[in-house]
């Protein structure tokens, strides 16, 4: 049976998006993504399945600046569609709500319904988390914004369903791991994932990323990070449509290595379905 370690608790969108992946899988629920991460590296999972960014929040940072030196590789990608239920103990109702708890994801991807209610609101390790806190606490004042599944697991009623600010709010997750996959070109939608940091050189990230224009390699994602206190040195995080043994591909990479003082793959992997979704 295969293990898979992810950030939460049970009830939580990443355990959703596990279940889905791998039915019938082991889940090993860690409290923070370096533990879940960690847990593919020293054997006691044996892949993680991690959220790296939201269509309504934005990237999960705390993964970025993880990955480059977790030794581990993205093997797939996972879209999830997000909902999220306003949950509170048996005898609550809205009118009783006076603070909401959840992960800060989804208090960013809810803020509309916090607006409206005028609520406090307090961050918890994971969205699923914070059902179990609302439930531990018995207080009709406290509610939780959580997946739907949360309720029913942890005892609680559900106040007003359907509160994400969006209705195609996504959440894209990746699966890392401990063993690095180079899939044969076929033909199928193909993503590369890497991280490069630049030479110290005038226009040096213009020059790295032309390779891409010219040889028409579509750039999905490209991010930013500081590296070091002294904030001098920049990586980036780039996804790329296409496999590094194209002929397209291997032209561009070759032009980015030129111009880079690193160049680190995290993975080559399916393009999940819902790219050719979104892009239609």
């Amino acid at each position: 049976m295969v293990t898979i370690a992810y950030q939460g608790e049970p009830g939580s969108n990443s355990a959703a998006a596990a279940r889905d992946l791998y039915p019938g899988s082991r889940d090993l629920p860690c409290t923070t993504f370096e533990q879940a991460l960690e847990a593919v590296t020293l054997g006691t999972a044996d892949l993680a399945v991690i959220p790296m960014d939201n269509s309504a929040a934005g990237r999960v940072a705390d993964v970025h600046h993880l990955l480059p030196d977790s030794g581990l590789s993205i093997i797939a990608e996972y879209f999830l569609p997000i909902r999220f239920d306003l949950m509170g103990v048996a005898d609550a109702s809205l009118d009783d709500v006076r603070c909401v708890r959840s992960h800060v994801h989804a208090l960013g991807q809810c803020r509309k319904i916090i607006r409206e209610g005028g609520w406090q609101t307090l961050v918890s390790d994971d969205t699923a988390g914070a059902a179990r806190e609302v439930a531990e606490l018995g207080d009709p004042r406290h509610a939780a914004l959580a997946p739907p599944g949360a309720a029913a697991l942890y005892g609680l009623k559900v106040l007003r369903s359907g509160v994400e600010d969006t209705h195609d709010n996504t959440t894209r997750f990746v699966v890392l791991s401990r063993d690095a996959q180079l899939p044969e070109v076929t033909g199928e939608p193909m993503m590369t994932s890497l991280f490069f940091s630049v030479r110290n050189i005038p226009s040096a990230l213009y020059k790295a990323l032309g390779g891409f224009s010219s040889n028409a390699v579509n750039i999905t994602k490209i991010e930013s990070y500081q590296v070091g206190a002294g904030l001098a040195a920049s990586r980036f995080y780039i996804e790329i449509e296409g496999h590094p043994d194209e002929s397209r591909v291997a032209l561009a990479l070759e032009e980015l290595r030129f111009f880079s003082s690193e160049v680190r793959f995290m993975g080559v992997y399916p393009g999940h379905a819902h790219r050719a979704a979104e892009g239609a």
